[in-house]
């Protein structure tokens, strides 16, 4: 007869204690990984024709303005930018109703501006169903196309194709043709569904990644060398010529940093003073508590958006605004 062991209450302590601090070390080892950066919330873009703006983005993007307004002063002082209180703005959705908006601000005409050739925010990326269809419909549309759609280098089920608007705004549309599942795309819920990528850039990639990384706890990864056509084009330099470039994740799956690295034949952004900077201005994103970030505000963090928020310039000089997430 088989004896069949009976561990005592002691031992059976012991051994949920044992099991309790496993778990815990697992999820504390999880939650040290995340960064503290959850998710994209709203991709500010700068235009000189507002009414224009909207028109062109509800038309051929599908995006519907929810609300409409003029911006509060103290949350115009809070990006830096007084000049901008009191001017009009709109903010905009997908289609699939998700809460990752675009909102465009009025600003002033501002200096010479080229897309592509300047530090801070140069694209926004946005998932959608099929890159293909949507260039056949770009070649009728007021929108420059600057890319084809074409297959990802080192994700060849990545397939993506790249826009230009009237206000120098750059858009990319991209889709994953393979398995969601092992994706680091979130999968589209309209023909264009929400922005998933910001792409920043500024003269030292290695201050972009070290910033980031050690502001909001964001792993870093491996920086590769590729060419990028559309760049390259805009800056005036052989179309093959090769540029730094490496991605960061947010703690929430489908929301990443591109980080570019640009040459010496770029510089920082001319903007009117005490405006927001022409193009696409300012990306903002959620964090869980604004006062356990260790960052130098514009100004103190304000009620806004329901909740608080707060904005810091980054090392290439973009604007990042901080937003606490109500969840």
């Amino acid at each position: 007869m088989y004896k069949i062991y009976c561990p005592s209450k002691k031992s059976i302590g012991l051994l949920f204690f044992i099991v309790s601090l496993f778990l815990t070390n697992i999820v504390n080892s999880k939650e040290k990984n995340l960064s503290k950066l959850l998710r994209f919330k709203m991709a500010t873009v700068s235009v000189v024709n507002l009414e224009e703006s909207e028109e062109l983005y509800n038309e051929w993007l599908y995006y519907e303005t929810i609300e409409r307004g003029t911006v509060p002063v103290e949350l115009a002082l809070s990006w830096g930018a007084e000049k901008t209180g009191g001017q009009p703005y709109v903010v905009m959705q997908p289609a699939s109703g998700e809460d990752v908006y675009i909102r465009l601000i009025k600003i002033n005409q501002p200096p010479k501006y080229i897309a592509n050739t300047t530090w801070g925010w140069n694209a926004i990326e946005i998932i959608c169903e099929d890159p293909d269809g949507l260039n056949e419909d770009f070649k009728n549309s007021p929108f420059k196309i600057l890319g084809e759609p074409d297959a990802l280098k080192n994700y060849p089920s990545i397939r993506a194709m790249q826009v230009q608007g009237k206000e120098e705004d750059v858009i990319y549309f991209t889709t994953e043709t393979g398995s969601y599942r092992k994706s680091p795309l979130p999968r589209p819920k309209s023909k264009i569904g929400r922005v998933f990528i910001m792409v920043v850039a500024g003269p030292d990639i290695f201050k972009l990644q070290d910033w980031y990384s050690e502001k909001f706890n964001m792993q870093k990864k491996k920086i590769n060398n590729s060419p990028i056509a559309l760049i390259n084009k805009a800056q005036g330099i052989p179309l093959d010529s090769e540029r730094p470039l490496t991605t960061l994740s947010l703690s929430e799956h489908g929301n990443l940093l591109e980080l570019d690295g640009y040459g010496n034949n770029t510089g920082p952004r001319m903007q009117n003073i005490d405006e927001l900077p022409p193009g696409i201005s300012i990306t903002s994103i959620t964090v869980k508590n604004l006062d356990d970030l260790d960052l130098k505000y514009i100004t103190r963090p304000i009620n806004s958006y329901g909740s608080r928020s707060a904005t810091v310039v980054g090392p290439a000089g973009e604007l990042l605004e901080l937003i606490e997430e109500n969840k």
